[in-house]
């Protein structure tokens, strides 16, 4: 009978439950005392695309197309194509993280050029880089699956550049003289897994990347960059955060699948130094009002959420029973 089944449904539900609020609400790696708010106005996921058929918060051009159950496809698998998707609203939050769902993939066995993530001062402008422009001010990650005359380094390669507004992207040796740092990537492109980047910023203090493409589904460290006084990472105070990405002769389909954007900040009372440790910016407090972040702080929601979850069973089980009395009595046996 269902209500035989109940403690069984009700503890798999739970368990599901708490599986999901843990992943969810579980702090970056090594990082337990850094909560994160959601910021949906630079997150991006199916359908991607608003009633009018356009999207709220992100404008794109060039190449690219939007198919609202699958991707964002900034380029076909075609020589001389060149798409981007830009955010409308710069991003204005002192510490942030930002994961990228992406696929890059293509016929053959030669193939280019690659594809890039933009967190720069001004928006969206077809160029030479990755399909943007060259001579940005900002940060530019850069995943090259294409070798022009780099040596000591295995391909694609992930790369980070911070443009100064007026330096031009050294193309001919793939971005050598301009590198803030560099990883191989081996496999990340045509991966039979998920591929993802993550990406993290805390002011005045580090620049980290993560990349996800081999079968163990774990983060892969790519690089970490402490700023230091006489090298320090300066992004600007106000950034658009975008994508693009290019083909020549060669050619790849770059696919954007999905983006989390988050706002960083650390809790009271933690051993934690610089920014947000002792609460959060006017930005952040928006963001949290805004995108309906739940504080793990307190458990009075979760006993709210419980208590309706066995009420719904106890519900279930009662129309079963009343709907059996019902039926038997009806059949004269009761």
């Amino acid at each position: 009978m269902a209500w035989k089944l109940l403690p069984f449904l009700l503890l798999s539900f739970l368990g599901v439950a708490s599986a999901s609020t843990q992943a969810n609400e579980n702090d970056f790696d090594n990082h337990p005392s850094t909560k994160r708010v959601p910021m949906r106005s630079f997150s991006l996921a199916t359908p991607y695309l608003d009633s009018d058929m356009s999207n709220r918060w992100f404008d794109f051009g060039g190449d690219t197309v939007i198919r609202a159950d699958r991707y964002i496809r900034l380029t076909a698998d075609r020589p001389s194509q060149s798409g981007w998707i830009f955010s409308r609203v710069p991003l204005t939050a002192t510490n942030w993280q930002v994961e990228v769902d992406f696929a890059i993939n293509g016929e053959g066995t030669l193939h280019g050029d690659g594809m890039a993530m933009w967190l720069t001062e001004g928006r969206a402008s077809q160029g030479p880089v990755f399909g943007s422009a060259d001579k940005f001010k900002g940060l530019g990650i850069f995943i090259d699956t294409y070798k022009n005359g780099r040596q000591g380094m295995t391909f694609p390669m992930v790369m980070a550049m911070i443009g100064d507004g007026n330096t031009l992207y050294d193309a001919a040796k793939d971005g050598q003289a301009n590198q803030l740092a560099a990883c191989s990537a081996r496999g990340i492109r045509g991966s039979s897994y998920p591929t993802k980047l993550r990406l993290t910023y805390f002011q005045d203090k580090y620049l980290a990347l993560d990349l996800q493409y081999k079968s163990d589904m774990a983060w892969t460290s790519c690089f970490k960059v402490e700023s230091k006084p006489e090298t320090p990472i300066n992004l600007p105070a106000a950034s658009y955060l975008g994508f693009s990405a290019e083909t020549g002769e060669l050619s790849d389909t770059h696919d954007i699948l999905e983006v989390d954007a988050f706002s960083l900040y650390t809790k009271q009372g933690s051993d934690s130094t610089g920014p947000g440790q002792t609460g959060q910016s006017g930005n952040q407090r928006n963001a949290q009002k805004d995108h309906t972040y739940t504080s793990p702080k307190s458990g009075g929601s979760w006993l709210w959420f419980f208590f309706k979850v066995i009420l719904f069973f106890a519900v279930v089980a009662g129309a079963y029973v009343g709907w059996t009395i019902y039926r038997t009595s009806k059949s004269g046996r009761f």
